[in-house]
């Protein structure tokens, strides 16, 4: 299952995580966010091990979004190294996403 993460824990989630990670910026009332729940939960299950696929609620976490100028839902950002290496906006089919996993692991 993908792992909800908040603000006090994006730092060690994401930034300082020794493999890519893939975040969902997404909200309870966001229709398509909903219909990207259960990609995100087979990409979460695909990715174990050599990969992270976290979901941050932007309704529950205030800094964060604002930082990576997340400005529409859902978002999806790829980080590697700390860094954001890829961000995508709006449904993407589930081959979008593994495409920027992969690239991320190289």
């Amino acid at each position: 299952m993908a792992k909800a993460i908040t603000d006090d824990d994006f730092e060690a989630e994401v930034l300082k995580s020794d493999v890519p990670v893939l975040v969902d910026f997404w909200a309870s009332w966001c229709g398509p966010c909903l219909s990207m729940a259960p990609i995100i939960e087979e990409l979460a299950k695909e990715y174990e091990g050599k990969a992270k696929v976290l979901k941050m609620n932007i309704d529950e976490a205030s800094e964060t979004p604002g930082k990576f100028n997340v400005m529409s839902i859902p978002t999806f950002i790829v980080f590697k190294d700390g860094e954001a290496v890829n961000t995508l906006v709006g449904t993407k089919s589930k081959e979008d996403l593994k495409k920027e996993i992969d690239a991320a692991i190289g």
